[in-house]
This record gives structure tokens, C-alpha cells and sequence, in this order.
């Protein structure tokens, strides 16, 4: 009887042994499917040099690519420019909250608005300047139609702020300025597909932070 129990306890032991090693086999192969999965990802459109063509590269030619060189290409130069202009218009909107605004909470939000804004538009010249880049296209001054960028509010729509008080004025200022803030994450989510810099993507990813919780803050004051 001894003996019949220890054959039965050999044979359970050799197949739990024999469950394991192709538990560990099918973990091995289901890592190789994510490995390659991962290498062979979507393809990434890297724009070229102002005039130059576009080019399509695989998920691990940009990362190469990226690994080698970061070197700002037009995309990275055009996002820079024009937030500094996005975000200045920004800045003349909270300017008025002070004088305008009836809600103290539409008052301190200005003020982190600015806050932010202020520090990310120096930061954006001086990245500029250091790769030897003015910061309007041509060297002129508002160097691109505004309609081409998301959220900016129009003339008319500044003229409508400034002339409002009390809560007409904190309404229209919520209802533009969340408005301008989903533009520069819109603007900050391409450049982060279509840019090569590093420098530029984490200043893109600051905006897309900032703003998104800003929005959620606005929108529960409307």
C-alpha cells in the first residue's frame, strides 16, 4: 500500500511539474507578442524642413530617430511661435478680469491663468533664441492669421469682453477662455505627434496638463 501511494504521489508531482514548464513557455511567448507588437507599431508622419516633403517612418524608426537626433523641425518652430502668441492673448483677457469680473473666483482664476502663461511664453522665446529662431515667422510681428489657430477669440468677441461687467462678464470670459484653452491643447497634442524636439514635447505636455484642469475648473463656475 506503501507503495502504491508513492507511485500516485510521483506521477501528481511529474505532471504539476510538467503545468509549470508550459506555464513558463506561454508566458515566454505571450512577452515575445507584446515585444513585437510594440516594435511594430503605428506609423509616425515626421514632417520635414520648412518647403521639404514629409516622411513616414515605423514606431521604432521614430523612436530611433528620436533617440539620435531631436533637432527642432518646423513643426516644433511653428508650435513655439504661434503659443507665444495663443498664450498672449491669454494674458490681455485675464488683464481686464480685475477691473470687470464680480466673482472673486473668476479673479483668482485670472490670476493663475497668468501665473502659468507668463512663464511658458519665456520659456518658448528663449528656446527660440537658443536655436537661433526669432519668435514671429519672417521676423514679423503677428506673424500668423489668428483663424488658423484653435480657440483664439475673435476681434469682435475682445470687444464684447471688454465692454462687459459683473456676471455678463464673468460668464463671456468662462465661455472664451475655456474656448482658448481646448485650442492650446489641441495645438499642443499635434506638436506632440508631429514634433521632434524633447524640449518642445515637454512644454506641450506642461500645457495640456495646466489647461485641462483649468477647464475642469471653469466649467463648474459656469
Amino acid at each position: 500500500m506503501f507503495h502504491r501511494r508513492a507511485s500516485r504521489v510521483s506521477v501528481v508531482a511529474t505532471g504539476l511539474i510538467a503545468l509549470a514548464v508550459l506555464g513558463l513557455t506561454g508566458c515566454d511567448s505571450e512577452t515575445d507578442d507584446a515585444g513585437s507588437a510594440s516594435a511594430s507599431g503605428p506609423s509616425v508622419i515626421a514632417p520635414g524642413e520648412p518647403g521639404g516633403q514629409n516622411r513616414t517612418l515605423s514606431a521604432e524608426e521614430a523612436a530611433e530617430q528620436r533617440a539620435e537626433d531631436d533637432s527642432p523641425n518646423s513643426a516644433d518652430i511653428s508650435y513655439s511661435r504661434m503659443m507665444i502668441e495663443h498664450h498672449s492673448q491669454a494674458l490681455e483677457m485675464t488683464e481686464l478680469v480685475p477691473d470687470r469680473a464680480e466673482s472673486t473666483k473668476i479673479v483668482k482664476l485670472a490670476e493663475r491663468i497668468a501665473a502659468s502663461q507668463q512663464p511658458e511664453i519665456k520659456a518658448m522665446e528663449g528656446w527660440l533664441t537658443a536655436h537661433g529662431k526669432s519668435k514671429e515667422a519672417d521676423g514679423h510681428s503677428h506673424g500668423h492669421d489668428h483663424a488658423t489657430m484653435p480657440g483664439m477669440a475673435t476681434p469682435g468677441q475682445l470687444k464684447n469682453l471688454r465692454e462687459a461687467e459683473g456676471k455678463a462678464f464673468d460668464q463671456l470670459f468662462l465661455t472664451l477662455m475655456i474656448t482658448h484653452h481646448e485650442g492650446a491643447i489641441t495645438m499642443a497634442t499635434e506638436v506632440k505627434s508631429e514634433g521632434n524636439n524633447i524640449r518642445v514635447e515637454e512644454m506641450a505636455d506642461d500645457v495640456v496638463a495646466q489647461q485641462t484642469s483649468e477647464i475642469t475648473r471653469m466649467r463648474s463656475l459656469l
